[in-house]
């Protein structure tokens, strides 16, 4: 049964299992779907809606791998189930580079934020001896965000939009790590 949003965390789940099949890339969209429902305990938002975007977020990534396509799979596929315009909004504009307009809300601004900051986070744990999200502090984070070679593909320039939510770069971080920590056996970190 659809939830509040035109789906439900159920139905969600098993959408990302029917389009995506990359344990690594489900991974991905668990740990995003924590970091956003941290984000949205800490601005006052609404932590389903918040953490749907997350998990949803890369339904068309392995089918519109190009930057120049990615999202607008997603975006037909969520309009078909009927899922709320917001979320669909805020998935479609965490790729800016397929869309001619910017992020403008705080929804928009934390999806792309807290995607881009997971893999940042990974990246950490995998360096680590027992490669453990728990073994991970937030002063490594911290670090990590300062060295452009590591984590390459992580954008600190997105991932800096978390001033946009009146967020510090340090706290943001830290509380991206604990939300992936609270998840660290469904993440196999």
């Amino acid at each position: 049964m659809s939830g509040e949003f035109g789906i439900s965390r159920d139905e969600a789940m098993a959408l990302l299992l029917e389009h995506v099949s990359s344990p690594n890339m489900i991974k991905h969209c668990l740990a995003s779907e924590a970091v956003l429902k941290g984000l949205a305990l800490r601005l006052g938002e609404n932590q389903e809606k918040w953490g749907l975007a997350g998990l949803l977020h890369d339904l068309d990534v392995e089918t519109h791998e190009d930057l120049a396509v990615h999202t607008h799979g997603t975006v037909q596929i969520l309009k078909e189930k009927g899922v709320d315009e917001e979320i669909i909004d805020a998935i479609r504009l965490h790729n800016e580079k397929a869309h001619s307009d910017k992020r403008s809300s705080l929804f928009q601004h934390a999806l792309a934020a807290g995607e881009t900051v997971t893999g940042l986070i990974t990246a950490t744990a995998l360096v680590y001896p027992d490669k453990k999200l728990l073994s991970v502090k937030p002063k490594s984070v911290r670090k990590r965000i300062k060295e452009k070679a590591f984590a390459r593909g992580a954008d600190r320039e997105i991932i800096r939009e978390c001033e946009k939510l009146d967020m510090e770069i340090n706290e943001f971080c830290d509380l991206a790590l604990a939300a992936m920590q609270s998840i660290s056996s469904d993440l196999g970190l």
